[in-house]
C-alpha cells in the first residue's frame, strides 16, 4: 500500500489487534475505518481530509473552520506594565518595598 499514492480513506477489515496496530502505524492515509465503510464521514467530531494528492488539511466541523481560517494572535499591553519593574533603574521596586 505504501508504494501507491496515499488514499483519502482506508477501510481495514481484521479481527487481530496486532495486525490492526501494524496497519495503523505503518501506513499513511486520510481517515481510517476499521471493520466498516463510509461511516467515518457521518461522525461530526472527526476531521475529514487526505494526505498529499488526495487532499490537504482537514475539512469537517471545527477542523474545517481551523483549516480555512487564519488565526491572528493579538496582545495589547494594559496600562500597568509589571515587566517595567524588572528593568533598571529599580526605583519603582524599591519605592514599593520601602513603603
Amino acid at each position: 500500500m505504501n508504494a501507491r499514492p496515499r488514499p483519502l480513506a482506508l477501510y481495514y477489515f481484521c479481527a487481530d489487534d496486532q495486525d490492526r496496530r501494524k496497519v495503523l502505524s505503518q501506513t499513511t492515509s486520510g481517515n481510517v475505518t476499521i471493520n466498516g465503510t463510509i461511516m467515518h464521514l457521518a461522525q461530526d467530531d472527526l476531521p475529514f481530509g487526505g494526505v498529499g494528492p488526495s487532499g490537504m488539511g482537514a475539512y469537517h466541523g471545527i477542523e474545517g473552520f481551523r483549516t480555512l481560517s487564519h488565526a491572528k494572535g493579538i496582545y495589547e499591553q494594559g496600562r500597568w506594565n509589571l515587566a517595567n519593574l524588572l528593568h533598571a533603574p529599580f526605583d519603582a521596586i524599591l519605592s514599593m518595598m520601602l513603603r
